[in-house]
């Protein structure tokens, strides 16, 4: 009897808690990655509207074009720096500028700085590098607001916002877990020290 109660407690002690922390792999959230790449992809639009209103703005003041057009295109950089600013996210902008939460409103922001990237056609033949930049510029961007719109009409920015609530309460779920073990840990070396 007293060899099968030992055998037990073996059994029990192998079968025990270990005392590596269970390690969870969460895969990235497939639908949330598409959403980043296409913020990611609007920035660099956005980027790119800036460095060529830039450019035009330098050349209206520098040859002395159209001091109007310098002026319209530095508000045009203005915005678009915004544009960038709001695809992080960051919430300190968000926090003041709740419309920009929904997509719609970031689309509607994004089409009206395409429409000032594209706007004062140019037909100067010497800066016809520059027009087709800003064409290109101003497409691009104009195709990601249409899609931000589009998108937000079909609430998408809804399910975008309460999936990355999900992800966040499940990492948190994750880091009380591991707090957890490690708390359990400590008890059990207490344990241990004490029972000696």
């Amino acid at each position: 009897m007293a060899r099968s109660e030992e055998g037990e407690d073996s059994q029990r002690g192998a079968a025990g808690p270990s005392t590596e922390t269970p390690r969870v792999r969460k895969r990235p959230d497939p639908f949330l990655v598409v959403c980043k790449c296409f913020s990611v992809i609007t920035s660099l639009a956005a980027i790119l509207c800036i460095g060529v209103n830039v450019l035009s703005a330098v050349q209206s003041f520098k040859h002395g074009y159209d001091i109007f057009d310098g002026i319209f295109r530095c508000y045009a950089v203005a915005f678009a720096i915004f544009v960038v600013v709001v695809e992080t996210e960051w919430g300190y902008i968000m926090k003041y500028w709740k419309v920009l939460e929904f997509w719609v409103g970031r689309g509607m922001l994004q089409i009206f700085v395409a429409v000032m990237t594209r706007a004062y056609p140019e037909t100067a033949s010497e800066r016809r590098e520059l027009i087709t930049l800003l064409n290109i510029a101003g497409y691009l961007l104009l195709a990601c607001g249409a899609v931000y719109v589009i998108s937000g009409v079909l609430c998408i920015g809804f399910l975008k916002r309460a999936r990355q609530r999900r992800e966040v309460s499940a990492e948190q779920a994750i880091k009380d877990l591991q707090e957890l073990e490690r708390r359990r840990e400590e008890l059990q070396a207490l344990l241990v020290v004490e029972s000696a």
